[in-house]
């Protein structure tokens, strides 16, 4: 059996993993200008450095919202497309071990993808992501460079941005401690310094990821979220999240390859439709 690829293709950034007996390795992570020069400089790249020969790849299996820019099969290898929320629940149920679990994947949007088994079901999503944290960084902090942004918000601190619960009332409200927040940017100044300002967009961006994740938990007896793409690889995560957990009583989970998630669901998803076709 040959090597399967799992291919994310996104507008400017590709994300790339082989599927080899059935398991995911060396995943990579290309920049370019447009879809399709991304997805064959990834292709390309990850052959090279694996040294993988074309004839050893079996199938290759595209999805994220570049993939509709991709004519054909690639390179002449059998190509194959897969719904993007179904390779995400694959790839987040694969790296998590979780079978029941909404996941979260945190791209340009987010997305929310309730897994149940194979039962999978897009269940909804917000306008708010990494595409969120670049255009605010970018108006506030004159850079897009995420990284960038995150390196100034650990030199930050968040309670000169948000104004918190304790700061409105002398004793904790029900369910709501006095470190929860009670308004996103509520007390930020006019000369903010520029860390705190770091902190308070990477804030507002995951704070308010986590709490939609909440959300659309309502009503479906899943308390597990497993985070998928870019952001969940931000340190701020750490921080977050766990504070979320406690508020709400909920689990988030952010797997090894969590960046790569899409393209390790996609990947699988080709094992799944050829079960599929033989039954």
């Amino acid at each position: 059996m040959g090597i399967i690829i799992g291919i994310d293709v996104g507008i400017s950034t590709t994300k790339i993993v082989g599927l080899r007996g059935g398991k995911p390795s060396a995943p990579i992570r290309i920049s370019a200008a447009d879809p399709i020069t991304s997805l064959y400089g990834a292709f390309g790249k990850y052959l090279h450095d694996n040294n993988i020969q074309l004839e050893e790849v079996e199938h290759v299996m595209l999805t994220g919202v570049g993939a509709a820019y991709v004519k054909g099969d690639v390179y002449g290898v059998a190509t194959s497309r897969c719904d993007e929320f179904i390779a995400d629940a694959l790839g987040a149920r694969y790296e998590s071990h979780i079978d029941h679990a909404i996941v979260v994947s945190m791209g340009t949007g987010t997305s929310f993808v309730m897994c149940n088994g194979d039962d999978i079901k897009h269940i909804g999503g917000i306008g708010i992501g990494g595409g969120t944290l670049q255009g605010l960084s970018r108006i506030m902090l004159n850079t897009s460079d995420i990284k960038q942004v995150s390196a100034l918000a650990m030199q930050g601190d968040i309670k000169n941005i948000n104004l918190l619960i304790g700061d409105i009332s002398a004793q904790p409200l029900p369910g709501l401690p006095m470190e929860a927040t009670a308004s996103i940017f509520a007390r930020a100044k006019n000369d903010a310094a520029r860390e705190d300002i770091a902190a308070g967009i990477i804030g507002l961006v995951l704070q308010t990821i986590g709490s939609a994740s909440v959300l659309a938990a309502q009503g479906t007896g899943c308390s597990d979220m497993v985070l998928i793409g870019n952001l969940s690889l931000l340190p701020q995560c750490k921080e977050v999240f766990p504070s979320l957990e406690k508020l709400y009583d909920v689990h988030f989970h952010i797997p090894k390859y969590s960046q790569f998630g899409t393209a390790i669901g996609a990947a699988l998803a080709y094992h799944k439709q050829k079960d599929t076709e033989k039954q």
